[in-house]
């Protein structure tokens, strides 16, 4: 968990500076000024960087050495329940087919936008409440 903490980290600084990099080449060198899509775009992805970066460290403080942590570690030490999944689950098809049509509705119609987002909700409410018995279930 710490050295993921540290891959994230590193690549957070990385595109920030090449995001600053990419400011001040297309600033000084393109007659419209500053590119309005890949400058965001990396001022983004820096940030989704330092954001699990971020969320990586404070697991890591929070629990013991990971068994990624080790230098002389096997790799059957990491194993065990990794969570609990759905083998037999619509809701990711129901999820990425919103996504689908969202980026779809990007490019070709604001309209297709809107079913995307309507199928997005559903996916992930869907996926989201999966395991739910209700409320007032016993």
């Amino acid at each position: 968990m710490r050295a993921s903490a540290k891959i994230f980290w590193i690549l957070g600084i990385f595109f920030l500076v090449v995001a600053i990099g990419y400011a001040l080449v297309t600033g000084l060198y393109e007659p419209h000024g500053i590119e309005t899509v890949g400058f965001p775009a990396l001022l983004a992805l820096s940030g989704l960087g330092f954001m699990i970066g971020m969320a990586l460290t404070i697991n890591a403080r929070r629990h013991e050495l990971d068994a990624s942590d080790d230098l002389d570690g096997e790799v059957s030490e990491a194993a065990g329940v990794q969570g609990s999944f759905s083998p037999y689950s619509w809701a990711p098809l129901w999820a990425s087919l919103g996504a689908s049509l969202c980026f779809l509705g990007v490019a070709a119609g604001w309209w297709i936008f809107a079913f995307g987002v309507i199928f997005a909700i559903y996916g992930v409410l869907m996926w989201v409440l999966e395991f739910s018995s209700g409320q007032h279930a016993h």
